[in-house]
């Protein structure tokens, strides 16, 4: 079976409030190289990915252009894309520059995606059209309410953490999304419909395909190095992991 052409949509819009810098998370450095660089080497070094879309924040495009892509020789990125006030907004907007095929949707502040969940990724997305990589969960987890009183105790076998890169289909998620934002515009002209949406905060890909279609999502292994960067703790985490991984090079 001949290869899908595959596009890897890069986020990199974040601002990242927790991380408590003026730099936003994705611009710091690890290893010496921004944690940016880290995710956009792998689709490059990767034979699966053809192209590859990057979504900044405003006014970011030319020093991502000059300071990364030119500087580490990041060839496969053919757009710098403007993202939006959410992230959903990022997503949907680098879905317009996205051609037919399969397209990964990743943080820019997961650095340690790698050739092994590229390959995993591919061939969930080759039968099931819409995945996500993730990981058990290794901690039990509670469900609380406002008032952070426990109200239910999921089984543990049945709780993933769930990562980036997710992937699909790209005419699925294009319609999944477009249906997202027509309902955005419908809220925003205050338009009564008659079977109301009721508006859920949209934290992840899957869940746009989950919601909008009905679809169902496949979930693949990640790695429990596949760490999003959001605090300080999470750097020093990533450094760790990057020397071990320097080490067996």
């Amino acid at each position: 079976m001949d290869k899908v052409y595959c596009t890897a949509i890069v986020l990199a819009a974040g601002r990242g409030k927790r991380m408590g810098t003026t730099v936003h998370k994705q611009y710091l450095l690890i290893g010496g190289k921004p944690v940016l660089y880290y995710s956009l080497k792998a689709f490059q070094d990767s034979e699966l990915i053809d192209e590859i879309i990057l979504v900044t924040g405003k006014g970011e495009e030319e020093y991502c252009r000059e300071e990364i892509i030119e500087q580490y020789g990041i060839s496969k990125v053919s757009a710098i894309v403007q993202g939006g006030a959410e992230r959903y907004h990022s997503v949907w907007r680098g879905l317009q520059a996205t051609k037919d095929g399969y397209v990964y949707i990743h943080d820019g502040a997961r650095p340690f995606v790698n050739e092994e969940i590229i390959r995993r990724g591919y061939d969930c997305v080759s039968t099931e059209h819409a995945c996500a990589a993730g990981m058990p969960s290794k901690d039990t987890v509670k469900i609380v309410d406002k008032e952070w009183v426990v109200r239910e105790t999921p089984d543990r076998s049945s709780v993933w953490v769930i990562q980036t890169p997710q992937i699909f289909d790209v005419s699925l998620v294009k319609r999944a999304y477009s249906m997202l934002m027509e309902q955005e515009e419908d809220r925003a002209l205050n338009i009564e419909e008659k079977e109301p949406v009721k508006q859920v905060p949209v934290t992840d890909d899957a869940m746009v395909a989950e919601q909008m279609l009905r679809c169902p999502v496949r979930l693949f292994c990640g790695s429990y190095e596949n760490i999003k960067i959001t605090t300080p703790e999470d750097l020093e985490i990533a450094e760790v992991f990057l020397k071990r991984a320097e080490e067996y090079l």
